[in-house]
C-alpha cells in the first residue's frame, strides 16, 4: 500500500533519500560492493534469515540498550564504523557523524581517508574518537600518524587488515569512478553531478571544501583532488604484510588496538596472538572478495576459537535494531555500521544520522522487551529461534 513518505523511518528510507541526493559516481561509490556483490548482499539476508523467539510476560518495565567496551560506556552496543570519503556525501561529513556520535552516546572512527583530518575531528569536542589506520609502505607515516593520533587524544586504534589490494568494484568502473571515461562519459558524469544535482554541489561541491584527504596532506603535498590521494594510497597499500607488523604496531601503540577484517577462525587466533585487544569480523562490506561469507555466518566460528581472549565485534549487514540484538546473540560484544549511518548523514545531516540512530536505539529496545530481556548483558543465543 503507498504511503506518503514524508518522513525516513528506516535504513532503506535513508538510503533513497541519499541516492537521489548525491550524484551518481559517489553515491554508487557508497553502496556498491565488489564483483557481482554477493558478499554484500549476503551480509543484509543472513541477518534477515535469523528469527528472534518473541517472550512474554517479563518484567521489562525498566530496560537499558547501554553497554560497556574499552573502560567507555556506550549507549548502545554500535559504533559508527570508518568510511572514506564521508566529506564527499555530506558537508564535512567526518565532523558531522563525530557530533551525532557524541550526541548519542556512541564512538565515531574517523579513516584514513576521510575528508578531514585527525586534528578538525578533534576540534569537534573532547570527546575521544577512534581511527582506522592501513599498514602503509612508508612506515615512517604510520608512525607520523599514530603520533597526531595520540595528540589529539585518540586512544582507540582500528586497524584494517584485509586490504592487501583493492577489490574490483564494478559500479566504480561503470560511473567512471575508476577514471576510465571517454570524452562522452566525461560529459554525462559532468551533467548528472553539476546540473542533476545542483543541492549537493553548493552544499558539498562548493561549501564543503577542500575535498582532500585531509590525514594525508602533508604526504601529498601536490594533490589537489581525492583521485591524487587515491593513487597515493593505492602505491602504498602494502602486500607483504604479515602478523608480525601487526606486533611491530603493537609494540608502538599503546593504546585499545582492534583489528578490522578478520573471516576465519585462524586469522581471528593470530590477531589476538598479535597482541589484539579486539577483533572485528568484517569483510569490508562486501567490497573486497565477492563470494566470501557473510560477517554474520562467520561470527559464531571465531566466537568458538576466541573464547574471552579478545573482545569481538561484528561489520557488515547490520541495518536496524534487531540486527544488533542478533549479532550480540551469537556472541558479539558490540557492532559498527558503515552505509546506513552515511545514508543518515547524506540524506539529512547530522539531525537525520541522530534521528537514525534514534530509531536503531528504538527497535532495540522494543525488540528487548519482546524477547524478554532488560539489558545488553542478557542477551543470548537463547533469543533467537533455531
Amino acid at each position: 500500500m503507498p504511503t506518503l513518505n514524508l518522513a525516513p523511518a528506516s535504513t532503506e528510507d535513508y538510503r533513497l533519500l541519499a541516492e537521489k541526493r548525491l550524484p551518481r559516481f559517489i553515491f554508487d561509490y557508497l553502496d556498491g560492493g565488489a564483483y557481482q556483490e554477493r558478499t554484500l548482499v549476503s551480509n543484509v539476508t543472513d541477518f534477515e534469515g535469523l528469527q528472534l523467539k518473541q517472550q512474554v510476560m517479563r518484567d521489562v518495565s525498566q530496560l537499558t540498550t547501554t553497554t560497556n567496551l574499552f573502560g567507555q560506556e556506550w549507549s548502545m552496543p554500535v559504533a559508527l564504523a570508518p568510511v572514506g570519503l564521508a566529506g564527499m556525501m555530506a558537508r564535512r561529513g567526518e565532523t558531522q557523524a563525530k557530533k551525532a556520535a557524541d550526541q548519542f552516546g556512541i564512538p565515531y572512527c574517523l579513516s584514513t581517508v576521510g575528508i578531514c583530518s585527525l586534528e578538525e575531528v578533534a576540534a569537534v569536542s573532547g570527546i575521544p574518537f577512534w581511527f582506522q589506520l592501513y599498514m602503509l609502505k612508508d612506515r615512517g607515516a604510520v608512525e607520523e600518524l599514530l603520533q597526531r593520533a595520540k595528540s589529539v587524544g585518540v586512544k582507540t586504534l582500528v586497524f584494517t587488515v584485509d586490504l592487501a589490494v583493492v577489490g574490483a568494484r564494478y559500479r566504480d568502473v561503470r560511473n567512471g569512478m575508476s577514471g576510465q571515461l571517454d570524452t562522452y562519459g566525461k560529459l554525462r558524469a559532468a551533467i548528472d553531478t553539476y546540473l542533476a544535482h545542483p543541492r549537493w554541489v553548493m552544499d558539498v561541491g562548493l561549501q564543503g571544501r577542500p575535498h582532500t584527504f585531509g590525514n594525508l596532506t602533508e604526504y601529498v603535498p601536490k594533490a589537489t583532488t581525492p583521485a591524487d590521494f587515491a593513487a597515493w594510497i593505492g602505491a602504498q597499500l602494502d602486500a607483504s604484510v604479515t602478523w608480525k607488523d601487526i606486533e611491530w604496531l603493537r609494540s608502538i601503540w599503546d593504546g585499545n588496538l582492534i583489528i578490522k577484517g578478520v573471516l576465519s577462525p585462524e586469522d581471528a587466533i593470530a590477531a589476538a596472538d598479535a597482541g589484539a585487544d579486539a577483533v572485528i569480523v568484517s569483510n569490508h562490506g562486501g567490497r573486497q572478495l565477492d563470494g566470501v561469507s557473510s560477517s554474520i555466518a562467520m561470527l559464531p566460528r571465531v566466537v568458538d576459537a576466541l573464547g574471552d581472549r579478545t573482545e569481538i565485534l561484528v561489520d557488515g549487514g547490520v541495518r536496524s535494531g534487531q540486527d544488533v540484538i542478533k549479532a550480540l546473540a551469537l556472541g558479539a560484544k558490540g557492532t559498527l555500521i558503515g552505509r546506513p549511518w552515511v545514508y543518515a548523514v547524506a540524506a539529512q545531516g547530522q539531525v537525520g544520522l541522530e534521528n537514525f540512530l534514534g530509531t536503531m536505539a528504538g527497535e532495540m529496545r522494543v525488540s528487548m522487551a519482546l524477547t524478554g530481556v532488560t539489558e545488553v548483558g542478557e542477551i543470548s543465543s537463547a533469543l533467537l529461534d533455531r
